[in-house]
């Protein structure tokens, strides 16, 4: 049975922050007897609660979910681990004979499951302090320059404020003496089930998401973010991490910091995110074969537009 499975879809739910898609996902694996393997950055961390929507036992609904909540803060976990990961969670899912359904909008966690990268060096923690060093004290655009300088193929290709992919293609260049985008083409071989990924992105108005973003963002303040980072803070966690730098926090340190005020850290965190929301909706505008969903996952037409390309018998 887990032969034939073993040739049917695996289907990716994505799109903006704030879209839905978690709804959408649990709706569909219930539809089709399937488990959700988490696809966002930050839902991977412990402790990092308030700013990162991880689905409640009530919103999972008895759904499965994986790969959510399971790395330590302090880690700098990459999206080459989050691959392997993932690819494990999917053969072991197909052979129980359930749909793997990934959920959440880190594009770039997808596209390296799909088209996996090449064997890029090991961390150098004193390198990544140095550089994020610079980040604090001249901003994420002087890094991008600084990329630029020494490859300019992947500074045109990264937004200036992607600072974690800037900054590990910096990385690579100064640990191998060789621009990231050079190597890029020794890819490793996609995994065998990379053709039976298909996508799926939420695209709700756009005036609709935003307002949704400021007043979840708003929420996250009420709701003890600040406390949540100070209590971080409080068991040794850095600034520095990958964890805190992550939208939703990344002003809340700077608020801690006295680098500005509590208002201040609630305008720019929405602002961020909302950025953020675009630069998702670009990602997505550039993956090849997907299907746009026009509205939120919580909108019942969305599941029934699903649900009429999913194809569970074959």
């Amino acid at each position: 049975m887990a032969n034939s499975f073993q040739k049917k879809p695996i289907y990716a739910i994505v799109g903006p922050t704030a879209s839905g898609k978690t709804d959408l996902g649990v709706k569909l694996a219930l539809a089709v007897g399937g488990e959700v393997i988490n696809c966002d950055s930050v839902q991977i961390y412990q402790g990092i609660q308030i700013a990162t929507a991880k689905p409640t036992e009530e919103e999972k609904r008895g759904v499965p979910h994986h790969l959510i909540d399971y790395v330590p803060p302090e880690i700098n976990y990459t999206a080459a681990d989050w691959a392997r990961d993932a690819a494990e969670k999917i053969r072991e899912i197909e052979s129980r004979a359930h749909f793997p359904i990934l959920v959440g909008g880190t594009g770039f966690y997808l596209r390296t499951l799909r088209r996996p990268l090449f064997e890029s060096p090991k961390t150098d923690e004193r390198l990544r302090k140095r550089l994020r060093k610079i980040q604090d004290s001249r901003g994420a655009e002087h890094l991008h320059a600084m990329l630029h300088k020494v490859d300019a193929k992947s500074a045109e290709r990264l937004f200036p404020l992607d600072y974690v992919r800037v900054i590990r293609a910096l990385e690579v260049y100064f640990q191998t003496g060789k621009p990231i985008s050079a190597q890029q083409p020794d890819r490793m071989p996609p995994p065998e089930f990379a053709d039976r990924i298909e996508l799926f992105v939420l695209n709700p108005p756009r005036d609709l998401l935003y307002e949704k973003i400021n007043l979840r963002a708003g929420e996250h303040f009420e709701n003890g973010l600040v406390e949540e980072v100070e209590a971080l803070h409080n068991r040794g966690l850095l600034d520095s991490t990958n964890a805190l730098g992550s939208h939703g926090y990344r002003r809340v340190c700077e608020y801690l910091k006295g680098e500005r005020t509590l208002e201040s850290a609630k305008e720019q965190t929405k602002q961020d995110v909302r950025n953020y929301a675009k630069r998702q909706f670009t990602w997505f505008r550039s993956e090849k074969d997907v299907h746009w969903l026009d509205g939120f996952g919580g909108d019942k037409p969305i599941l029934e537009e699903l649900l009429k390309f999913v194809r569970i018998e074959e």
